[in-house]
């Protein structure tokens, strides 16, 4: 599994510059994403604490691709290049882009024993 992780820093403006950053992040960016071909899931989580210091982060966006390769065919996509100029006029340089791949042998060392990567309501029945 690939990731496109993308993590969004606060808008100059105060509380209604971000409510409008998350408007149209809702309304216009994320349908434009959910038009790439392979991309798998989107997940958006807003960052509400960074614990022992400050942070202008407010959003994180998980955006899960089968492998790189599929990521990549993905970004030069009519519709990532489509959500791309989107992103440039509702959220000029508040991005920041990171690629994840998958680290197995760190998730068995991190807990052993422990299913680091199935959700609670995944493993529920």
């Amino acid at each position: 599994m690939t990731t496109l992780l993308v993590l969004y820093r606060r808008p100059d403006g105060g509380p209604e510059a971000l409510a409008e950053f998350e408007r149209r992040y809702g309304t216009e960016h994320l349908p434009l994403v959910a038009g790439t071909p392979g991309l798998r899931a989107t997940r958006v989580r807003r960052v509400v604490e960074a614990l022992g210091s400050e942070t202008d982060l407010v959003l994180a966006t998980a955006m899960e691709f089968d492998d790189r390769a599929a990521l990549d065919a993905g970004l030069a996509s009519d519709a990532m290049r489509a959500a791309g100029r989107n992103l440039r006029e509702i959220a000029p340089g508040l991005a920041t882009f990171l690629v994840l791949e998958d680290a197995p042998e760190l998730d068995e060392a991190a807990l052993p024993g422990v299913d680091t990567v199935t959700t609670p309501s995944e493993g529920a029945e």
